[in-house]
């Protein structure tokens, strides 16, 4: 599931369905999709390849939607670099770059590179999370990561993005809740950060992220898979944070699947429920 500028899902790319040649496989025999083996080498059936593909198609609608008459979500990368050097690997510095959390979101990030690069990595977790679904939910979170004078904005465009009939598409409730016995999972997991340019109150920034989403559960139609994919963010200095003020997504960098073997719809819904997430810094 991937979120692009100006919320919804989809826009340039969506999670885990680049361009390039991905292996697809289920597990052998019948019964869980997850299986308790390793997954066949003889590729997917044609009926899940078409609902898998059904799901993309809704995803880039919704974020095409919303997408529509937003600002400040194109490429930051063509807008100059504050840096072309080799990426800096995480050290520590003696400063913390995070103070404390609102809503269990990071905030009170310091005005520095460190500081946009942690918030960054914070932010595209949040916005890639199964909780934007949800419309309480997400509209706490567009209250604590927003510019104040994108709110309003944003939760105008969420809101029709992530309307009930696209929901219910989705296999979910109008309160983005899965059905009984299901549980939907999106969780977003930041693999770097790349500061493309911090000029006063204001900063570009890319962050490369790996994720899992799909709905777990016995007869789910769409399993839970893992993706890779790049978020572009742009933020601004507002009431002494950072916060976004713009947002874009591509797929990729994606590295050859692993032939891992598959675990349970349970084991995958219990791991989620068991592990919780990470306050990233940088």
């Amino acid at each position: 599931m991937s979120l692009n500028d100006d919320g919804g899902y989809g826009g340039e790319g969506r999670r885990g369905h680049g361009t390039g040649q991905t292996r697809t496989r289920l597990p052998d025999g019948e019964g869980d999709v997850y299986g308790s083996g390793r997954r066949s080498r003889t590729g997917m059936s044609s009926r899940n390849l078409v609902t898998i593909v059904g799901v993309v198609v809704l995803l880039i609608a919704a974020i095409a939607f919303a997408n529509q008459g937003g600002g400040g979500g194109g490429d930051s990368a063509s807008s100059g670099s504050a840096k072309d050097a080799d990426a800096q690997p995480t050290a520590p510095t003696g400063t913390k770059p995070v103070n404390g959390k609102t809503g269990g979101i990071a905030s009170g990030f310091a005005k520095t590179e460190q500081g946009a690069q942690s918030a960054a990595a914070n932010y595209a977790v949040a916005l890639v999370s199964a909780n934007i679904l949800k419309p309480d939910e997400r509209h706490a979170i567009v209250e604590k990561v927003f510019a104040p004078d994108k709110v309003d904005e944003m939760q105008g465009k969420l809101d029709g993005a992530y309307s009930t009939g696209f929901l219910k598409k989705l296999g979910l409730d109008a309160h983005g809740d899965a059905a009984q016995g299901m549980t939907y999972i999106s969780r977003t997991v930041p693999v770097g950060t790349k500061l493309v340019k911090l000029s006063g109150d204001t900063a570009s920034l890319e962050v490369w992220c790996t994720g899992l989403f799909g709905t777990a559960g016995a007869k789910s139609t769409a399993p839970v898979t893992s993706d890779w994919f790049t978020m572009r963010l742009q933020l601004k200095w507002a009431d002494g944070d950072w916060k976004v003020d713009g947002f874009s997504q591509q797929d990729g960098p994606a590295p050859v699947n692993g032939d891992n073997k598959t675990s349970g719809a349970d084991q995958i819904a219990e791991a989620v429920e068991q592990y919780g997430g990470f306050t990233y810094a940088r």
